[in-house]
């Protein structure tokens, strides 16, 4: 199985429709998608900022913006289902469905996972890599391919995944990869072939 994150800054741009497609097509109940926060991530930011609650009521109304943030990524391909618990995500797997994963309901009864902006959707798809046993986990990234394939990977590492990040992937088991948006067709053709797609992130 995949773990494949979409950033929440591919809304808007003319990739995204086409790779909610590509991951339709080819999900057969081996992919799952993970959002990111986008826009209502944003809004939780400026909402903390004016109201001034603290980092553990930030980190829900975050994670629950995923969810909203899935949700839309659902509307925009009728082709994708969603999924919110471990029963969910099996179940669509069972019936070879392409699945967007709802996080709020499983990351907010764990524990383990620190209630801060140093957990993104970056770290919360290597935790939910590492709970469904996937093989790879691939974040792709509003990146040109050509600067991501430039960056060594300490500055890889220190931009474009947050803190928590390395921990959570490390413990997860899975490959982990990073890929641009702008890199349809290499996702394509890695993803036909079982091959890693964009750059591996070694820690």
């Amino acid at each position: 199985m995949w773990v494949v994150k979409l950033g929440g800054s591919l809304l808007g741009s003319a990739e995204l429709p086409r790779w909610l497609e590509l991951l339709a097509e080819h999900g057969d109940g081996r992919i799952v998608l993970v959002p990111g926060g986008g826009v209502f991530a944003e809004a939780v930011r400026e909402a903390q900022k004016l109201s001034g609650v603290d980092d553990a009521v930030a980190h829900r109304l975050a994670v629950l913006a995923m969810d909203q943030y899935g949700l839309l990524l659902a509307g925009l391909c009728p082709r994708l289902t969603t999924a919110a618990s471990e029963l969910e995500l099996d179940e669509h797997s069972w019936q070879h469905r392409a699945m967007v994963w709802l996080p709020s309901r499983m990351v907010l009864a764990e524990d383990g996972i620190p209630c801060s902006w140093e957990v993104t959707s970056d770290s919360l798809a290597a935790w939910l890599a590492g709970r469904l046993g996937a093989s790879r986990l691939v974040l792709v990234k509003s990146v040109a391919a050509e600067e991501l394939a430039g960056m060594d990977m300490a500055r890889l590492r220190r931009q474009l995944v947050d803190r928590e990040f390395p921990r959570f992937a490390g413990a997860s088991g899975a490959e982990c990869w990073i890929t641009s948006r702008h890199a349809l067709a290499d996702f394509a053709r890695a993803l036909k072939k079982g091959e890693g797609p964009g750059i591996r992130i070694v820690f």
